[in-house]
């Protein structure tokens, strides 16, 4: 009983919000409670619980940080993974950013439109995708989603 008190007074010092930044994880529930217990058994058993109370509270959660990385290395990798597949796809479906990034508009031609927003938006379309949208006919189409507005 006496070891779990001494293990408490400085696990009490760890950050975990900052152990979670330090991970890159956006919530605790993240790191499963086994691995923070196993985590923690770790570092006991390499430093002296004496030890351990004295150490600063970033050097422990440093600490934390090493040790959970090295119990949830897969966990992370395949988060990294994921991450950067998403990003990926976001990237690819920006149609601006793949044409450069900068859709040229002459302000004469956005004169002609006399406030009809469905002729702006056709024209916008066609500066977007370099095709019109008469080619396509969103009415018909079986997503389900809004077809009488248009979002920019």
């Amino acid at each position: 009983m006496v070891e779990n008190d001494e293990q408490f007074t400085w696990t009490v010092k760890l950050d975990w919000l900052n152990v979670i930044s330090m991970l890159k994880l956006e919530s605790i529930n993240q790191i499963s409670e086994i691995k923070k217990e196993k985590a923690i058994r770790r570092i006991t058993k390499t430093y002296s619980n004496q030890t351990l109370a004295e150490f600063e509270p970033a050097d422990l959660d440093k600490l934390v940080v090493n040790e959970l990385k090295e119990l949830m290395k897969k966990e992370l990798l395949l988060r990294a993974k994921k991450q950067e597949r998403m990003e990926k796809e976001i990237r690819n479906k920006i149609i601006p950013m793949k044409k450069g990034g900068i859709i040229r508009l002459d302000p004469n031609d956005l004169k002609n439109f006399k406030g009809d927003p469905k002729e702006m938006m056709k024209f916008f379309y066609k500066k977007l995708t370099g095709e019109d949208d008469d080619d396509r006919d969103d009415d018909n189409d079986n997503v389900k989603e809004d077809n009488n507005s248009y979002y920019i």
